[in-house]
């Protein structure tokens, strides 16, 4: 039942198997003994795609209310609740922070999760003080510890019909420090040797989103993290290319309810940045 739910929410038995730390095969079987089960075909599946047939559409709310109850039943008997600090940082928390929530909560619900948003660098800080369990951040530099979760493309981003004047610096919508990415779009400028200058600095990615659909200038953001329509025009004006950064998970829960529930995370974020 946990398969095909996750099959479901992740539109694939490869981010499934990861989401349940276990092999895609043993997902494929674990769908084939519950459509047996149910004389039914859940899933549709072709090399191309994934997706719910009807039945599986119809039953999927059936599936997902079972498995509640389920957990609602062991919760009574627990004599605790369980809870995990994760901190998330600003440049990897886009606009699918609500479905990735609803995934950890969907994993275990009673498991009392708390999500704080920040740099990267506080963030490791805080961790490594042990002031939160998890962190989800951008490679840091001078660490090779974590998971790698995915790499993603950035992008060099203006308001559409926004236009740079030839004879002035570029302008430049960044992050406060300590902000690795402010750090790493004025270095490669910098060796490109591109006059810049920031004209506005956000306290966090949606602030500077804001004004970069305002006209202010460009930034180096993700392209998820940006509303519709923004263009990226680093080709345009002979930026230097930004390469892909690697989004890191750090976690001292190796084990139990809170790791299982970090693994449909990373599992849920994978899909989201590769999307």
């Amino acid at each position: 039942m946990k398969a095909f739910i996750r099959i479901a929410e992740l539109g694939s038995f490869t981010r499934a198997a990861e989401a349940m730390q276990t092999t895609q095969a043993a997902i494929s079987l674990k769908l084939k003994r519950l459509e047996d089960r149910l004389d039914s075909r859940l899933i549709e599946r072709t090399p191309r795609y994934v997706e719910l047939s009807a039945r599986g559409a119809t039953f999927l709310e059936h599936a997902r209310e079972l498995l509640a109850a389920h957990d609602r039943a062991l919760a009574a008997f627990s004599s605790s609740r369980q809870r995990i600090t994760v901190g998330i940082s600003d440049h990897v928390a886009g606009p699918e922070l609500p479905a990735l929530i609803a995934r950890m909560n969907a994993q275990d619900p009673e498991l009392l999760v708390e999500i704080r948003i920040g740099s990267s660098g506080d963030l490791l800080q805080s961790f490594d003080r042990r002031e939160l369990d998890t962190v989800i951040v951008r490679l840091n530099v001078g660490r090779s510890d974590g998971e790698l979760i995915a790499e993603e493309k950035l992008g060099w981003f203006a308001a559409p019909g926004w236009q740079h004047r030839a004879d002035e610096p570029l302008p430049l919508a960044t992050l406060a420090e300590p902000c690795g990415v402010r750090a790493l779009a004025g270095s490669l400028l910098d060796a490109a040797q591109v006059p810049w200058r920031e004209v506005f600095v956000g306290g966090g990615v949606a602030a500077v989103a804001a004004a970069v659909m305002a006209g202010l200038g460009v930034a180096a953001l993700a392209p998820r993290m940006l509303p519709f329509g923004a263009i990226d025009i680093g080709s345009k004006l002979g930026l230097p290319e930004l390469p892909r950064l690697p989004v890191l998970l750090h976690t001292r829960s190796k084990d139990g309810r809170t790791h299982d529930a970090l693994a449909a995370l990373a599992a849920a974020f994978r899909s989201a940045v590769r999307a």
